[in-house]
């Protein structure tokens, strides 16, 4: 029998003040998050321009490693909003329960397979033995301190379930900011410690992690939080793991291409000039600060979506919807504006290379034109993960992202070289929101029809 509560504030509270009281620490947390990946980047080029493409190389690794943190975490915190809407709050325990579980699970194998098989992985992307030295070195701490990685972003989307994302926040600050401060002690030696180069990076980042995830552990398991950790009362529930997978599955495949898809722009670009490697991996860590805010943002807009359809309030969910949109363009366009006018001096936060400034120059001005539709196209992806329909999302990712961007990329570079290829991207974003604008308002006819007569009966 499920436990009867009070209605919770993501059903009850003003849409606009809520979304930004839910968004901003988020947002907040995620831009912090850019800012290290960054920073971390920035220590690397001081190395070598041989450190910085490893790095680059190795972007898709650690993708990997955080497809299977948010889609598991997306796939959680979809299912505690609902379940929590619907008043299942029992259910909304078992739930998180579970998703902790699966963690410690995914740690320790993801863990196993950086250990004995971290050179393996990293020949994939390169023959290179410099940086096929240099990308080990980095790549097998990073995957043996997985669990470091997994679990404050499971249990940050536990949190974000029941609408609390000040905790996220904090745990995301916490773990950026130990990261910013260790990375040039590490990296280069400073004081009493050693100088590691890019191990030293890696230590950093899983050092940084096991801190905030000691911080988020500490919230997670105290009483003062709606859903409820005891493990001790844990019952293995099928339906439950289907249930986060039915949503955080297509999440974590569309990381997965996502990673999949950096790889083959490398190789691509790669087969023109090897310093456009290192172009893509600056591009990869400076649109981060151009779309974190967006995922942040997400965090608030996702649990009160997912609420209000599960307690049948569809004018709530319409208006969540409209500001989510507007919001998400505005912070894209400023994006756009900001790498349309300053694209050298962006390069050269990382590396003052000639080269590297041409065709970097040329890369940002080209690319960031599909940024003004990407935040309203990753609003409308996530409006179908709130729902608990992650497949739209799946399909349209893999759309975009492998039948257009890369073989749009490929065809343009064979007939018109590098400075063209990189139209590919806003091309390909174009078709896909096309896409997506057709479902997404096609689905939500459907499910705003079905709640009206829900509401009916």
């Amino acid at each position: 029998m499920e436990t009867k509560v009070k209605e919770n504030k993501l059903g009850t509270e003003a849409i606009v003040p809520l979304l930004l009281k839910l968004s901003i620490p988020s947002i907040i947390g995620m831009v912090i998050q850019a800012l290290y990946n960054v920073v971390d980047s920035i220590y690397i080029g001081r190395l070598s321009t041989d450190a910085l493409s490893a790095l680059s190389l190795a972007f898709p690794i650690q993708m990997v490693l955080i497809s299977i943190a948010v889609g598991t975490g997306v796939g959680t915190s979809s299912l505690i909003s609902r379940l929590l809407g619907e008043k299942k709050e029992h259910r909304a325990n078992n739930a998180a329960e579970h998703v902790i579980l699966i963690t410690f699970i995914y740690g320790i194998l993801v863990g196993l397979v950086g250990f004995f098989y971290s050179d393996i992985i990293f020949r994939i992307f390169t023959s290179d033995p410099v940086l096929i030295d240099l990308g080990v070195e980095y790549t097998r701490i990073i995957l043996v301190g997985s669990l470091a990685l997994f679990f404050p972003i499971v249990a940050n989307n536990i949190l974000r379930g029941e609408g609390n994302t000040l905790m996220p926040m904090l745990t995301m600050l916490i773990g950026a900011i130990i990261n910013i401060i260790l990375d040039p002690f590490l990296i280069f030696g400073i004081g009493i410690f050693p100088k590691l180069g890019v191990a030293g990076a890696a230590y950093a980042t899983v050092f940084a992690r096991i801190i905030s995830g000691i911080f988020i552990a500490f919230i997670l398991f105290s009483d003062k939080n709606q859903v409820k950790l005891k493990l001790e009362e844990f019952k293995f529930d099928f339906e439950i793991l289907k249930g986060i997978y039915q949503v955080g599955l297509p999440a974590m495949v569309m990381q997965l291409l996502a990673s999949f898809m950096i790889a083959v722009v490398n190789i691509i670009v790669g087969g023109y000039n090897a310093t456009a490697i290192a172009v893509v991996g600056i591009y990869f860590r400076l649109q981060s600060f151009v779309f974190m805010p967006v995922f942040g943002l997400n965090q608030g807009y996702m649990p009160i979506v997912g609420y209000n359809y599960g307690h049948n309030k569809p004018d709530r969910m319409k208006r969540t919807m409209k500001y989510g949109f507007l919001i998400a363009l505005i912070f894209t366009t400023a994006g756009f504006i900001v790498f349309q006018i300053f694209p050298e001096e962006l390069i050269r936060l990382f590396n003052k290379d000639q080269k590297l400034i041409e065709i970097g120059v040329i890369a940002l001005k080209r690319i960031s034109l599909a940024f003004p539709i990407i935040g309203p196209a990753i609003i409308g992806s996530s409006t179908f993960q709130a729902l608990g329909k992650g497949l739209p999302s799946l399909i349209l990712s893999f759309l975009r992202q492998m039948i257009l961007l890369l073989p749009i990329m490929y065809l343009l570079g064979i007939f018109f070289g590098l400075d063209v290829l990189w139209f590919a991207f806003p091309i390909a974003e174009f078709i896909g929101l096309i896409l997506l604008a057709f479902w997404l308002s096609k689905t939500l006819k459907d499910v705003f029809t079905a709640m009206k007569k829900r509401k009916l009966n």
